[in-house]
């Protein structure tokens, strides 16, 4: 009898509220008058042709027109009629049946105003603001200036905050709730991951050629200024490459390598971790199915800034697999994701399944259930059920 009534919550409650929008936000769908199928299916997931959208600062060439901006009569002003704007508002209903064995109400878990576009030739904006992250204020994640063809080199520029691994797999653009958990890994008392930095990203593509990427980075993550208004923490400044390559119409194999030094902060000031990590990725892509490979390795030579040096290893990686059965026409679809990290740092080790499934109400509308099986994590083994409804507007 508990069972079917946590049941009934479940259903109730899907009906009630996730919003969502990532970086495809519906106020494109409105400036260029077009479905949110020509960039995503289903959304957020970008399409090929909403990732050359995002690379080409948020502009269609051909779509462009005076009356998308304010006529101020200087040509050397360029002023939106309306500002592009989009809110996401996300809840969920959880039901934890082994770690707490209870029902979450965890409603909003998310209320975020987005942002971008273009506000000159070869010059766009984008940006998001947490009103809310799980219960607190977050204030800004991803908020960058980008400049397309640089110069008129074919190279792009995005300078501000962004996510280290956007040109791997974007973590904002995942269709499920469990996390792509390698790219969050820090262990002892590093600062440094392949999420959330403040830096410069170069990015060049050679036609039927190779894709390259390449960042300069803090390497202390996002955190406010100290008392001196400096956000670096430190003295050194990390680097971040990639390379990635199309072999056929279907397969796509990439490489990455990150190098950085962080110094010890407090008590531990003076001494310094040094940090490598090498780590390869794959795509196989058809219309109706794509595989996902990512595989990350990392060495720390002192992660807990000692002067006895505590080198750590740690290894890991996801493999998520989507199914949409009609392709981009696809009312439904499906995933599975996997995770796994194994660390010389026991607390980081990780492996999680998780069955994700989709039906889209209407392009922008869509019901979503996740189970996640947790077989190992410092929270010992437990599973997640969850649902609800995400809607961008």
């Amino acid at each position: 009898m508990k069972k079917h009534a946590i049941m009934l919550i479940i259903f109730l409650f899907a009906a009630s509220c996730i919003t969502e929008s990532l970086m495809g936000m519906p106020a494109f769908a409105r400036k260029y008058k077009m479905s949110c199928s020509v960039c995503h299916s289903p959304f957020p997931r970008l399409k090929d042709f909403g990732e050359e959208f995002a690379g080409n600062g948020f502009v269609l060439k051909d779509k462009e027109a005076p009356r998308d901006y304010t006529d101020t009569g200087d040509d050397t002003l360029t002023l939106f009629r309306n500002l592009p704007i989009a809110l996401r508002i996300e809840g969920h209903l959880f039901y934890n049946n082994s770690y707490s064995q209870k029902v979450d109400f965890a409603s909003p878990y998310i209320v975020k105003l987005l942002s971008g576009g273009s506000i000159a030739k070869n010059i766009s904006y984008y940006f998001y603001f947490f009103f809310s992250e799980r219960g607190k204020v977050v204030g800004l994640e991803d908020a960058f200036i980008m400049f397309t063809n640089l110069f008129k080199s074919g190279i792009s520029l995005s300078v501000g905050q962004f996510q280290v691994s956007d040109p791997l797999f974007k973590r904002e653009l995942r269709l499920s709730f469990e996390d792509f958990y390698i790219y969050k890994a820090k262990p002892g008392a590093s600062r440094i991951d392949l999420t959330y930095d403040r830096g410069l990203m170069f990015t060049f593509g050679i036609n039927k050629g190779p894709d390259f990427t390449l960042e300069i980075l803090n390497g202390s993550g996002i955190e406010e200024a100290d008392e001196l208004k400096n956000f670096d923490t430190d003295k050194y400044k990390n680097i971040f490459g990639r390379i990635t390559q199309d072999i056929g119409e279907h397969f796509r194999l990439g490489a990455c390598a990150y190098y950085g030094k962080e110094e010890g902060l407090d008590f531990n000031a003076g001494n310094v971790n040094e940090v490598r990590m090498l780590g390869a990725d794959a795509s196989i892509s058809f219309p109706n199915v794509e595989l996902n490979l990512q595989y990350v390795e990392r060495r720390d030579d002192n992660p807990m800034f000692l002067l006895n040096e505590t080198k750590i290893k740690t290894r890991g990686g996801f493999a998520e697999l989507i199914y949409t059965p009609k392709g981009d026409q696809s009312r439904w679809y499906a995933t599975g994701l996997f995770n796994w990290i194994k660390s010389d740092e026991p607390e980081l080790d990780y492996r999680s399944f998780s069955t994700h499934l989709g039906l889209l109400l209407r392009r922008n509308i869509r019901l979503v259930g996740e189970f996640t099986y947790i077989m190992k994590s410092n929270l010992g083994e437990y599973a997640r059920a969850g649902v609800g409804l995400i809607t961008a507007f």
